[in-house]
């Protein structure tokens, strides 16, 4: 079984590092872009024994204790069960 944790910025904070992202977009040619917001990605792979609702449980700890800054950012945790 697996976690994938998403972060990014809340929709308030401004994101520097997206904008310039996006300025280098368009100056490639990239049209049509509104915007990018750039962000973190984390895989977690968890022991055989762990249960989907205890996985789920620890990805959610760990996104919102030690991931993620709850006052700047966002995290979405999505199990998948292979």
């Amino acid at each position: 079984m697996k976690a994938f944790i998403y972060v990014n910025l809340k929709p308030s904070v401004l994101d520097p590092q997206g904008k310039a992202i996006h300025h280098s977009a368009l100056s490639l040619g990239f049209d049509g872009i509104a915007d990018i917001r750039q962000g973190k990605f984390f895989k977690l792979e968890f022991a055989e024994n762990v249960t989907e609702d205890s996985a789920r449980d620890l990805a959610e700890r760990l996104a919102n204790e030690m991931l993620s800054n709850p006052v700047i950012e966002d995290y979405k945790v999505q199990i998948i069960n292979e």
